[in-house]
């Protein structure tokens, strides 16, 4: 499954993008509207974008009353992306959101202040509001990042999405002053992708719940690899300021790759970077026999 990562892209704007997705995930919603952070809100870097968006969105009451309908016109999938800066907050947006497939909460952004309850916490508050999926996303700027996936499991997330960015720094070269209004600002793009490898193979480790990857992700090779690392679905972010077309792509060449390795679906591929070297070995030769037999 190809999702998008969360404020990455405009579906209402670019809907033949968004009907390329399995499932469409949108942006941040907070109870109250924000205007976000003072431009400049993004900048290139040679390593990836640095954003700092600020959750700008129209508020919880304008989203459910004018753009979820739109979204719903749209025939994709709908996950909603849900903020707060208390768990309160959270768990009255999650009761007021109905009819959608999930709800992603947006646990870790690096751009406004945290919610001072624990990751944990907040997903039982919202576990409690609503009978919806919930995936839980994750900071990689976490020391012991399975015990925090271990937390929210305990708490009632249905799943996990990893990672959100991580705080960066771009400075001008002329004025060496930071090129961001607020400075810091989240960072995206290939860098992020060994961090998010990294943390979902720690996840995997911890919990049976679903994962969905996401840092980095250009091509299907870096698909696989996050699916190899234990998620079971990926989404693509910063890809899709340069290319809207990458959803296409990105699940044509995934299918190569896993043709490539003998693999005869994205499920046999789920976790087996955790696998021995013994057991890799007769997994792909038995899968290889089987889509030869199937063939």
């Amino acid at each position: 499954m190809i999702l998008n990562a969360s404020g990455c892209l405009d579906a209402v704007a670019a809907p033949d993008v968004a009907r390329s997705l399995d499932a469409f995930v949108t942006k941040t919603v907070t109870p109250l509207p924000r205007a976000g952070n003072a431009p400049v809100r993004i900048a290139e870097t040679d390593v990836g974008m640095l954003n700092s968006i600020g959750l700008a969105n129209p508020g919880r009451d304008a989203f459910v009353a004018e753009t979820l309908p739109r979204l719903r016109a749209l025939g994709v999938p709908l996950w909603v992306s849900v903020g707060g800066f208390a768990a309160d907050e959270y768990a009255e947006t999650c009761a007021a959101l109905e009819d959608v497939a999930a709800l992603e909460l947006n646990l870790s952004c690096p751009n406004v202040d945290d919610a001072p309850e624990t990751a944990a916490e907040i997903v039982a508050a919202c576990r409690a509001a609503t009978e919806l999926p919930l995936y839980a996303k994750l900071s990689p700027a976490t020391w012991d990042l399975g015990e925090v996936a271990r937390a929210v499991a305990d708490a009632g997330a249905d799943g996990l999405s990893l990672v959100n960015t991580i705080r960066g720094l771009a400075l001008d070269e002329r004025t060496l002053r930071p090129r961001l209004g607020a400075a810091v600002g989240g960072l995206s793009g290939p860098a992020l992708k060994p961090v998010a490898l990294a943390a979902v193979y720690t996840c995997y480790r911890s919990t049976a719940l679903p994962i969905v990857g996401m840092g980095g992700v250009r091509t299907g090779r870096d698909a696989l690899e996050l699916v190899a690392a234990g998620a079971s679905a990926v989404a693509l972010g910063t890809v899709l300021f340069a290319n809207p077309e990458a959803p296409a792509r990105v699940r044509r060449e995934l299918r190569q790759e896993l043709h490539a390795l003998g693999l005869g679906s994205v499920e046999d591929a789920v976790g087996i970077a955790h696998e021995d070297a013994e057991t890799l070995k007769r997994s792909l030769s038995f899968v290889g026999e089987k889509a030869l037999q199937s063939g």
